[in-house]
């Protein structure tokens, strides 16, 4: 069962890397020709922000998978209305805004529970270990 506990093990980490990745991407509209280098310079880094932040709770989560799994998923969950909210306010669509939330704030949903099922599955084999 190695490999099944490989997939279990990768797979909350992969997802909430790409999600990082996908998040930072919108740090590329502080990039404006109008303003000046040190200018786009700093507004890529106060956009990236979010990115930072969300890097530092996977380094957490990486080796305590209970909290780390538990505060990606707050995280997805406590964004979900602000993002409604600006999406709803600029666009004026209810299903755009839903779907922007599917994006965004489900992939740190689903990686925060596959990180407590990967907790869960880890200590599902220590137990079967120790009994035999």
């Amino acid at each position: 069962m190695k490999y099944k506990s490989d997939i279990i093990f990768w797979l909350p980490r992969l997802l909430t890397i790409a999600a990082i990745g996908f998040v930072s991407i919108f740090a590329l509209d502080a990039f404006d020709p109008k303003l000046s280098f040190m200018q786009q310079i700093l507004g890529f880094l106060l956009h990236m922000v979010p990115s930072f932040l969300l890097l530092a709770i996977l380094i957490y989560a990486w080796r305590h998978e209970k909290i780390g799994g538990l505060m990606l998923m707050l995280i997805g969950i406590g964004f979900a209305p602000l993002i409604f909210y600006k999406n709803y306010q600029h666009n004026g669509d209810i299903a755009m805004s839903l779907s922007i939330i599917a994006l965004v704030c489900f992939p740190f949903i689903l990686a925060g529970l596959l990180f407590l099922y990967s907790y869960w599955w880890r200590h599902q084999e220590e137990k079967n270990y120790n009994k035999s």
